[in-house]
């Protein structure tokens, strides 16, 4: 099942999304996420008429309270951490797909970074990874922009990822993905910059899900970046960036410099 957030006369709403016919259709009684995973546990029950998805806005499928950002997280990497690192992005880094990111005059080696997102389904507190699953929502795409010489360099990770536009997210919640063999591949003006796969994380999903749900408790909406494939390199003025992940979709943003 894959799970949108759209903007209809009425507001936001969440919808069913069929990417055979490529139309989005209204569900009934969801307006938050903890709703919508109850309603994912039987059929939804629909509302209204289908939409064609292109004459669809799309806005990032969720509001998250935090996302919650793990580094270094891929096989093979030398600079790879012994323990779990983390950092964390304010929700108002969020933006859903086809809104641009803004370069911020003052940095100047601002970079993609393509991810799993994970979006947490229920209250999630001190949970074995064999029980993580089922705390889990669904996966969507996602792009860790991070201004590597802003704060980086001394470890200032939330200046670095924390500013406005620096999380796109989208296009949807897909729930029915393997996160662990799920293909990323992320392109720069179509070409392709990096390319990797789920499963060669050094930590699985589940394993961040149940060792993060020690450190702070994760809440329905919460978002996890589970780590990025090497290939990140610096964005500029008129890029367009897409983060696609089989099973998932296309998440896709133009890039512009601030005002």
């Amino acid at each position: 099942m894959h799970l949108a957030r759209l903007m209809t006369a009425h507001g936001p709403r969440y919808a069913a999304v069929d990417r055979e016919r490529n139309t989005v259709r209204p569900l009934h009684g969801a307006t938050n996420v903890e709703e919508l995973a109850r309603l994912t546990k039987s059929p939804p029950k629909l509302a209204g008429e289908s939409l064609p998805l292109t004459e669809t806005r799309l806005l990032a499928p969720v509001l998250p309270g935090k996302i919650v950002v793990v580094g270094r997280n891929y096989a093979g990497r030398p600079d790879a951490p012994g323990d779990l690192l983390i950092h964390l992005k304010p929700a108002t880094a969020v933006i859903g797909p086809h809104e641009p990111i803004v370069l911020p005059a003052f940095a100047h080696d601002i970079r993609y970074e393509g991810e799993l997102a994970v979006i947490i389904g229920r209250t999630c507190r001190s949970v074995p990874p064999e029980d993580a699953a089922s705390h889990v929502l669904g996966y969507t795409c996602a792009n860790d922009v991070t201004a590597w010489d802003i704060g980086s360099d001394g470890g200032q990770w939330t200046k670095a990822k924390g500013m406005d536009t620096f999380c796109p997210l989208g296009p949807w919640i897909s729930t029915d993905v393997d996160p662990e063999a799920a293909a990323i591949t992320t392109r720069v003006n179509d070409e392709v910059r990096q390319k990797g796969s789920t499963a060669h994380l050094t930590r699985s999903t589940a394993t961040l899900v149940s060792a993060v749900s020690r450190l702070m408790t994760l809440l329905p909406g919460d978002v996890l970046l589970t780590g990025t494939p090497e290939g990140s390199a610096a964005l500029k003025d008129g890029d367009t960036v897409t983060v696609d992940i089989d099973g998932v979709g296309t998440l896709r943003n133009p890039v512009t410099a601030s005002p």
